[in-house]
């Protein structure tokens, strides 16, 4: 199996399995653990990713999206879960396809931070927008992402799975002996946060997602940069 295969199945099961294991094992390492999970299921997929023959071009296409990822983030960020940063996560998968739309969304949440401020949570969300980038790119040929409504739909249905991920962080690292109950509370709590993003997600794709996406496919055919 290639390394692209085993990083991406990684990434996929991360959060399911961490979910499983805080259920079997309570120590004060456990947030620690799943860091070091997360972080060995990002360098393989970024393993993967070097090994690619790319030229400067095309490197220097992916870092300006995900610096335009991150410093859109910026202005909204006195607006809880406001911003379009995942738009543009979302927008760059379905163009560019499953490794470029990671890698956006990881260096965005990374470069964001910066300013925002680091922390432990800064892993769990490069790898929340991250893989909002990746299922972006493995699904960009389905019949649901060629129409608008469908990428539409993604976008409100990633505003709350990145939500219930950065949950699931904070659960497992901070909270012992949590029951099925209080996981349901905690979960409930952060509902009006999460639509909001779900929200806003949906607003960016609505207003702009035709037409940046019209525009990165003409650059992208044009230049005949990473159409493998």
């Amino acid at each position: 199996m290639e390394s692209r295969q085993i990083g991406i199945i990684f990434l996929i099961l991360f959060p399911p399995l961490l979910l499983l294991l805080s259920f079997f094992f309570e120590n004060e390492y456990f947030l620690l653990f799943g860091v070091a999970l997360l972080l060995i299921s990002m360098l393989i997929f970024f393993r993967s990713f070097e090994k690619k023959r790319m030229d400067a071009r095309e490197i220097v296409l992916l870092a300006t999206l995900a610096a335009i990822a991150a410093v859109s983030r910026i202005p909204f960020s006195m607006l809880p879960s406001v911003q379009p940063t995942t738009f543009i996560v979302i927008v760059s998968g379905i163009v560019f396809g499953a490794e470029s739309g990671f890698l956006i969304g990881a260096v965005a949440a990374f470069v964001s931070n910066i300013i925002l401020g680091q922390g432990p949570w800064t892993p769990w969300q490069m790898y929340s927008w991250g893989m909002i980038g990746l299922i972006a790119g493995l699904i960009r040929h389905t019949l649901v992402m060629k129409k608008k409504l469908g990428i539409t739909l993604y976008g409100i249905i990633t505003g709350f799975v990145y939500g219930w991920i950065m949950n699931l962080y904070f659960i497992v690292g901070f909270i012992k002996d949590v029951s099925w109950k209080e996981f349901i509370a905690f979960f409930a709590a952060s509902f009006y946060f999460d639509l909001t993003h779900a929200l806003s997600n949906a607003f960016f794709i609505l207003i702009f997602g035709a037409t940046w996406i019209k525009i990165l496919t003409r650059f992208k055919l044009k230049y005949g940069l990473l159409s493998k």
